[in-house]
């Protein structure tokens, strides 16, 4: 999740850089005024009790302005993150900010500073006032609104500069340039963020094959969760002694055991450029568990794959498969092998029907030898990479 702050003082060029920032990067537009305006509109709790404080000549309060973006906030899981637009205004808001945001598991990953010195800043508003028809672009309100920037601004600015996520762009030139500078900036923010894949598909679609060399290619942790479950079992550890219990006793393994074990590899994998995750999540349940984990880690799922393979080849390439060593326990008879592809269509389609509505699912097609495969998957991770950086 790539979330922003967006400052400058009045007639810095916001309005124009927050359109290029939230179409570019599919971020969620937070401008106090407009959501306020918003609320008001739709006749909210919230926007009735801010109503009647702005009829009496009052200023609403900090508590309403959070419960209205927190609302919001949650309101909008399909974004890629938020921008905020001259929010936090004061000292105080930016600890609110802060609070909100480690409430809600994510961060603000930085704030950008346009600066423009103030006889420019007049300068361009003056020149606005000529067509705007603005009665507040006149030099006197011009001058009192940025000193009121001033004056309040600075305090935020050392907040976030004491945090270490300052930056600063010179809001004087060009737009294409200025464009070029948040553009440098963002790529270096999102270089800091893992790319996490999911990859889906029935057994006997290729999925822990195509996974692995991904995985590899990429720079990425595999994680398969029945992997990690047997090298439990083969260091004899106490977890693996409990799988070991559970399947002689014909269990399945429980999500408790399987969620503590993701959850240690991914505090353990350092330096790592992201995941791919095959095996899991293979349900609803664990398809919240997973977005649960990566929100804790302040990550977030940038890609879900499914391979696609009809049925009939599935079979086969199981039934082939049952006769290697690499014979997995439901490849033994043909009604293992369609009790095995039921169950998944029972579980986990709709595990994936769920994604395809909040993130959009890329079907790609298993037929074709590894390689083909392969370069088709790549593929789409290459501009997965490239529209995140």
């Amino acid at each position: 999740m790539l979330n922003i702050a967006l400052f400058g003082p009045p007639g810095a060029g916001k309005g124009t850089q927050s359109e290029f920032l939230t179409k570019k990067y599919n971020l969620f537009y937070i401008s106090t005024g407009d959501l306020l305006r918003k609320e008001m509109a739709g006749k909210t709790k919230l926007g009735i009790e801010a109503q009647s404080i702005i009829a009496s000549g009052g200023l609403v309060s900090d508590e309403i302005i959070v419960q209205i973006i927190e609302k919001t906030i949650t309101d909008n899981p399909g974004s890629n993150g938020f921008l905020f637009d001259g929010f936090p205004r004061t000292y105080i808001q930016a600890y609110i900010l802060e609070g909100l945001m480690l409430k809600l598991n994510t961060s603000l990953n930085c704030l950008i500073s346009l600066n423009v010195p103030e006889e420019e800043s007049v300068k361009r508003l003056l020149n606005r006032g000529k067509t705007s028809g603005r009665s507040d672009d006149n030099e006197q309100v011009i001058r009192n609104r940025l000193k009121e920037y001033n004056d309040k601004t600075l305090p935020v600015l050392q907040f976030y500069k004491d945090k270490g996520i300052y930056v600063e762009v010179d809001g004087t030139k060009s737009i294409d340039e200025v464009h070029k500078q948040i553009t440098e900036i963002i790529r270096e923010q999102l270089s800091k963020s893992l790319f996490n894949i999911v990859l889906f598909g029935y057994p006997g679609s290729g999925r822990g094959s195509q996974g692995k060399a991904l995985a590899k290619h990429f720079g990425l942790e595999y994680v398969a969760t029945g992997s990690m479950l047997e090298q439990e079992i083969k260091l004899n550890t106490e977890t693996g002694k409990k799988i070991t219990e559970l399947y002689e006793n014909g269990q399945l393994v429980p999500d408790e055991i399987v969620v503590q074990l993701i959850e240690k590899k991914l505090a353990n994998s350092k330096d790592v450029k992201g995941f791919i995750f095959k095996g899991f999540p293979r349900t609803l349940v664990q398809s919240y568990i997973l977005d649960g984990l990566l929100k804790k880690h302040g990550s977030s799922l940038s890609m879900i794959i499914e391979i696609e393979v009809p049925t009939l080849e599935l079979i086969q390439r199981l039934d082939e498969r049952s006769k290697t060593d690499g014979c997995m326990p439901y490849d033994s008879s043909t009604a293992r092998i369609v009790k095995r592809l039921q169950e998944h269509e029972q579980k986990t389609v709709p595990v994936i029907e769920k994604y395809n509505l909040l993130h959009g699912v890329i079907k790609m097609d298993g037929l074709g030898s590894f390689e083909e495969v392969f370069n088709r998957i790549s593929y789409a991770i290459e501009n997965g990479f490239k529209s995140m950086r």
